[in-house]
């Protein structure tokens, strides 16, 4: 297995002892960190972040157009959409649904997933994959796994806020990774020179670099 493949497979493993701590069933129904998402519904879309997996890998390889990472970005209509439109309540009644049954419930699917994906990752092919919120295209799977490293990290984050307790640790290679892709999506939006110069040059510095 590769190295990437163990990272994502750590990092999985930590949602669901975040979805077990008790301050996060304790915020439950209450709003999070995140605007017009609840911190059940924000549970619920970053568990969907391990769950959409294995039902992904069990479809037949995709005979769309496989892109690229970033070209994947260029494409999703999440990116600059405000908070009332389609695709942004979409992602919120999602989450909500997928924690209809509450943060155990939620916990115990997570876990099962990662048991599931421990076996399976180990020796399925870098093959196309795809989820069915996207549009006509496919991603290979390990850059698929890097967009749910980078969602999982950012939304445990969240998460952890809401309910005001310590986010989850992140192993190295997960938070190079993270981090690489974060990079890359913001010298994209913003040009090199500003996001060399929020990195090295403060006095320089843009007010904010954000990848999306």
């Amino acid at each position: 297995m590769t190295s990437l493949r163990h990272d994502f497979l750590a990092l999985a493993a930590s949602v669901p002892d975040l979805l077990r701590d008790p301050a996060v069933g304790a915020a439950w129904p209450g709003p999070s960190a995140l605007a017009e998402f609840t911190v059940g519904g924000l549970a619920g879309h970053l568990a969907y972040q391990v769950l959409s997996i294995p039902p992904a890998l069990a479809e037949p390889v995709p005979d769309e157009p496989t892109v690229s990472l970033l070209g994947h970005y260029e494409r999703v209509e999440w990116i600059g959409a405000g908070l009332d439109d389609e695709i942004s309540v979409r992602i919120r009644r999602g989450g909500e649904s997928v924690a209809a049954d509450g943060a155990g419930a939620l916990a115990d699917r997570v876990a099962a997933a990662v048991t599931e994906l421990t076996g399976t990752l180990a020796s399925v092919a870098n093959r196309p994959v795809r989820i069915p919120l996207w549009g006509p295209w496919s991603l290979l799977l390990d850059d698929f796994l890097t967009t749910r490293m980078m969602e999982i990290a950012v939304h445990g984050d969240d998460l952890a806020v809401s309910a005001g307790i310590a986010p989850p640790e992140l192993a190295p290679g997960a938070v190079e990774t993270v981090v690489d892709l974060l990079s890359r999506l913001a010298v994209r939006r913003h040009g090199p020179t500003a996001v060399l110069r929020a990195l090295s040059r403060a006095e320089r510095a843009p007010r904010t670099i954000a990848a999306f």
